[in-house]
This record gives structure tokens, C-alpha cells and sequence, in this order.
């Protein structure tokens, strides 16, 4: 017989799964940084029920099994001999319970894209396909506060009511990317730190950019955010090569 724990450890198998998958390819990219940052997945209908990882677990080593199981108006959380990294209990907390189309929330301190959170100017123009994708699907975060406790995790959760907006970028600070499942939001990620190198690199030669037209800015948008099934699919090619390692991370 399962007790209380194991049973909660094995609920939304399929979501844990998916998720440790993205904890484990995060790291492999070296998006990660040292033991913090913290993914999270809504698994009930309004999204205050989540996953998210373990309190200082490196992404590299995160199972499906470790991952907790938390509620967003759970007073107690933080109380709790398994409780949350803090930040990540304020961040995603105050996400999931104001955001509920927040299902996946993805923050990281990623190279390039902390660089373009440091910029004094750290908008995204569309200088590509890649650039182009968040055109009008982005905002910039510029009142940073320290780190991200209750207070700061509610404030960033406001910039993201509109459904629109997938990724914030959080100046001073790194990226936050928001989706409707854990390969959206994984696939989002990838492409705006792809996206940020991209501009950070055409900065440094110091030439004049092109960039795109508002209309074809959108244009470009509208026809990546109706592409079929690149990111499932981005997803399983993922776990199928983690699979093919004998990873633990399905386990």
C-alpha cells in the first residue's frame, strides 16, 4: 500500500513527466543557474494547484516523483518541512492564483536573456523570424524590488493579465515565460533566449539593424502562434532522446 505522500508523488504522472523533462534540457543548455530558478504547471481547472520543484534541486537531477505538489491559497505552504524555495512560492503563487491562464510558468536567470534584462532599453525589436515570434507578446518588467517575495511575485503577476503577453522579461533580473502547457511554455523559452542572443550578438557588430515592418512584425507573430504542433512535438523529440540515455527523470 501507497501512503499519503507516495500517492501525491505519482498524482499527474503525465504533467510531472513533461515537466522534469523541461528541468532536465534546461540544464543541459545551461539556462539553469546553480540550484535556484523554478518552473511550476497548474494541474486543476482554475490553476491554483501546481507542481513545481523541489527547494534547491539542481535542475539536472529533478524526477517526476520529486516534484511538489502545492496549493496557491494554502496559507500553510511555507510552513511545511517540504516547503518551496521562497521566491518560487511568491513568484508562482501570485501567477497562479491571479493568472489562471498561466498553466506553465518557466523563470529563469538564462544568459542572453538576463543581458537584454540589463539593457536600459530591454524591449525585443524583430530583427528575425525568431525576434519577430514575441512582437507584441512581451513586457518589460522595469521596477525591480529585490528579490521575489510575496509583495514582488504579485506585482510581476499583474503584468501578465493580459492573455496576450507570454513572456516577461524582468529587468535587472532575468526572463519569465508563460504558456498553456509544459511544451509551449518550454518551446517559448528556448526560442527568446535563442531570440535574445540573436539581438545581443547584432548589437555587438555595432551595425545599423534591420528591422521589420510593424505588419510583417505581426504578420510573422500571428502565423508562429498558428504553426502545428512544433512545440509537442519539440517536447517529445526531448524525451525521446532522454529515453534513448536511459535518464531517470520518468521516474
Amino acid at each position: 500500500m501507497l501512503d499519503q505522500q507516495e500517492l501525491a508523488n505519482i498524482a499527474h504522472w503525465a504533467e510531472r513527466v513533461d515537466l522534469a523533462a523541461a528541468f532536465r534540457w534546461t540544464a543541459r543548455l545551461n539556462m539553469h543557474e546553480a540550484v535556484a530558478n523554478h518552473f511550476s504547471l497548474a494541474v486543476n481547472e482554475d490553476g491554483t494547484q501546481f507542481l513545481m520543484n523541489p527547494n534547491q534541486r539542481h535542475f539536472a537531477r529533478i524526477k517526476a516523483s520529486d516534484l511538489l505538489l502545492l496549493d496557491a491559497h494554502d496559507p500553510t505552504t511555507m510552513d511545511q518541512p517540504d516547503a518551496p524555495d521562497p521566491t518560487a512560492w511568491g513568484l508562482h503563487g501570485s501567477i497562479h492564483r491571479l493568472c489562471p491562464h498561466a498553466r506553465c510558468v518557466m523563470h529563469v536567470h538564462s544568459i542572453h536573456a538576463t543581458v537584454l534584462a540589463c539593457l536600459a532599453d530591454s524591449t525585443l525589436p524583430p530583427i528575425d523570424q525568431n525576434t519577430a515570434t514575441f512582437y507584441g507578446r512581451m513586457v518589460v518588467d522595469e521596477q525591480f524590488g529585490g528579490l521575489a517575495f510575496e509583495e514582488e511575485g504579485m506585482r510581476c503577476a499583474l503584468l501578465l493579465k493580459d492573455p496576450k503577453v507570454r513572456v516577461m522579461v524582468m529587468g535587472n533580473h532575468g526572463v519569465l515565460v508563460i504558456g498553456d502547457s509544459v511544451a509551449d511554455t518550454f518551446n517559448r523559452l528556448y526560442y527568446f533566449e535563442r531570440a535574445a542572443e540573436t539581438y545581443i550578438r547584432a548589437l555587438q557588430t555595432g551595425q545599423p539593424l534591420r528591422v521589420l515592418s510593424d505588419e510583417i512584425a505581426e504578420k510573422t507573430a500571428q502565423e508562429l502562434d498558428d504553426y502545428p504542433d512544433q512545440a509537442d512535438r519539440h517536447l517529445s523529440e526531448l524525451k525521446a532522446i532522454l529515453d534513448e540515455e536511459g535518464s531517470t527523470y520518468a521516474s
